[in-house]
């Protein structure tokens, strides 16, 4: 049993590379208990595990008492018994016996073999816990091992690592035996063994992606400020360069886009648009916005929010598909960007005088109270045009309908 145990703990420590000293501590606290159950006190024995010599070696200090006055087997030795290994020695004497673990009974000693594989079984998940606690961060390859709709379970040096469904890039499937990259989130601590999670969706993985292909990244010549993403779709991230001499976008994207083109395929063809970073919002929000040219931009005064001015043709893109692109520009610039368009936006206002319908008297009386043009009359609406001398409700609500019929064309 002993050669059992010892050839387990030793394969343990090659796989796991676990410290032998703490190996050490587990193996004598368990032995100690067993003696304990044994013999009722475990003062005078120690436990050494030799594992150059392949053993589990136990040594009891007791007193040498003449044959037949044993009273503590636990602290005591006959002499004939200790003659058997020193013929010199005499009543009174210590004597260092070797125990026979087997000697324990099979009950004890399977219940020690137990709770000694339960020990190592701790360590393998603390350390096991302990080494991907230190990983998180650090983009890891493996091989898909099983594939659901929850999870995607991967073999990553011989441990399993899970990517749950919304750690996954919705576009992507895997399949059993597909080689896999993802960056290690977070572990977890369960009953069981350590569950470790790992994620192709987060913004993170993005970032070690471009400090694996960006050399000037990873020296921090170039620093990346912001990422905003929808995964499996577009990524905005705005870089800055920390070297006037060194061009942040350009270093992200490569000669002839080779670094940028990369990173693109390992995301299954995501769009990425890279921007270089400013404090001053209005070229911010431009930059974000690129390729649309905005007209014009209007901050808000009272709350991080800006109205940008678009050409017609160009509010399609800056919208994006579904919305993308306007809510990432909003995201890597920490406004809330509204496009409107230009149409909208830059309306002519319409004079009374070219409305052929108002008589000369109206177009006086309307020009005594400031109202010169259509949308000034709009605005005033039937309330406001009812307080002028002589222009009564349905007077006014007549104005109003020839004046909505020029805004319909």
């Amino acid at each position: 049993m002993n050669q059992e145990v010892v050839d387990a703990i030793s394969q343990i420590i090659r796989e796991k590379n676990i410290d032998r000293d703490t190996f050490q501590e587990i193996i004598e606290s368990v032995f100690l208990k067993a003696i304990e159950k044994r013999y009722g006190t475990s003062e005078n024995f120690s436990v050494i595990f030799n594992l150059e010599k392949g053993d589990i070696e136990i040594y009891a200090e007791k007193e040498v008492v003449p044959d037949g006055e044993v009273e503590e087997e636990a602290l005591e030795i006959k002499l004939s018994k200790a003659r058997e290994t020193d013929p010199d020695i005499e009543v009174g004497d210590e004597f260092v016996e070797v125990i026979d673990y087997n000697s324990f009974g099979r009950r004890l000693v399977l219940s020690t073999k137990q709770n000694l594989i339960q020990k190592i079984k701790e360590i393998e998940k603390q350390n096991l816990y302990d080494e991907f606690s230190g990983r998180i961060g650090e983009i890891v390859i493996g091989d898909v091992h099983q594939a659901n709709r929850r999870e995607i379970r991967i073999n990553v040096d011989k441990t399993e690592v899970i990517m749950p469904q919304p750690e996954q890039i919705y576009s992507e499937r895997w399949r059993r035996g597909q080689s896999i990259k993802a960056i290690i989130l977070e572990v977890r601590e369960t009953s069981r063994e350590p569950q470790i999670i790992v994620s192709r969706r987060s913004e993170l993985f993005v970032r070690r992606l471009f400090e694996l292909e960006v050399p000037e990244i990873y020296d921090g010549i170039v620093e990346i400020r912001k990422i905003a993403r929808e995964a499996g779709d577009r990524t905005k991230i705005a870089v800055t360069s920390n070297d006037p001499r060194v061009d942040p976008v350009g270093a992200c994207v490569g000669m002839k886009g080779v670094r940028i083109q990369a990173i693109v395929r390992e995301l299954n063809n995501e769009k990425i648009d890279i921007i270089e970073y400013t404090s001053d919002r209005e070229l911010m929000v431009r930059r974000s916005l690129q390729p649309v040219i905005p007209l014009e931009i209007l901050f808000h005064e009272t709350a991080p929010q800006v109205t940008v001015v678009v050409p017609d043709d160009q509010m399609s893109m800056a919208i994006g598909r579904r919305g993308q692109n306007i809510r990432l520009a909003s995201e890597i610039t920490g406004h809330q960007i509204d496009p409107i368009k230009e149409s909208e936006y830059y309306i002519e206002e319409l004079p009374l005088s070219e409305v052929e319908e108002l008589t000369p008297e109206t177009l006086a009386l309307l020009s005594a109270a400031g109202l010169n043009t259509a949308d000034e009359v709009m605005d005033a609406g039937v309330e406001g045009l009812i307080q002028l001398d002589g222009m009564d409700e349905e007077q006014a609500r007549s104005l109003l309908e020839v004046l909505e019929t020029y805004f319909e064309e």
